[in-house]
Order: structure tokens, then C-alpha cells, then sequence
């Protein structure tokens, strides 16, 4: 595994993605299969592909910063920082698996609303 191609695809990959092009994120970063384990999303890479053209609809104006990228093994984790029309702000954790080839074959994620406020001082990252 290459670690670091498999980071920089997977970032390539969720930015293209988030950003209006599912499909064509699908074609360069994909492998023969794609699993979701996201509840709000189906399976495969037609469900992928339909949830972020709607989100495109829908979000125009969405954006995203990515935080942090580790990569172990088959595995690339995301931490980034979205933010949505009307301010609101999301922590999310995105983990991919890749196979031999280098493509994306399986996906996690979790995601939190970042509140107004925090009993503490240390933020969400």
C-alpha cells in the first residue's frame, strides 16, 4: 500500500465529491465495488453518487476544510471542518478502505454539529 497516494486520493476523492462531481469521483478513485456503511446513504456507487448531487441542489454554497489525514494500512481516516448555509458548522470523520489497486472500496463516517457552545476551552480539533 502507498500510503500517501492513498491519502491524497482520498482527500481528491470526498473533496470532488462534496464539491458536485460524485461521478466523476466515483470513475478516477473507485474500485470494482463500494461499500457504505453510512445509514442515511445506500449502497453502492450509485447511492453515493445520488446523495451528493442532492446535497449539491440542495448546499450550493456547503464547504469543507480538511483537518487532519491519517493512513494505515488498507485504511484512510478524514477529520474535516464543514460548514453549511446557515453557519452551521460539522466536525466529521470519514474512514476509507482501499484494495491492492489503490481504489476506494469501503466507507465509515461520523459527523457532529459543533454547538455554540463548549464547556471547555480545547475546540473541536
Amino acid at each position: 500500500m502507498d500510503l500517501q497516494k492513498n491519502k491524497t486520493n482520498a482527500i481528491a476523492f470526498y473533496q470532488m465529491a462534496y464539491e458536485g462531481q460524485p461521478a466523476e469521483a466515483v470513475k478516477l478513485y473507485v474500485g470494482e465495488q463500494y461499500i457504505q456503511h453510512n445509514p442515511g446513504v445506500a449502497d453502492g456507487t450509485k447511492g453515493f453518487i445520488e446523495y451528493f448531487e442532492r446535497m449539491q441542489r440542495e448546499y450550493p454554497n456547503k464547504s469543507i476544510e480538511f483537518v487532519r489525514c491519517i493512513a494505515e494500512g488498507e485504511l484512510v481516516a478524514l477529520h474535516t471542518h464543514q460548514v453549511w448555509p446557515g453557519n452551521d458548522e460539522y466536525v466529521t470523520m470519514d474512514f476509507f478502505r482501499f484494495d491492492n489497486n489503490g481504489k476506494i472500496v469501503e466507507h465509515w463516517d461520523a459527523i457532529q454539529q459543533i454547538p455554540d457552545n463548549i464547556p471547555h476551552e480545547n475546540g473541536m480539533y
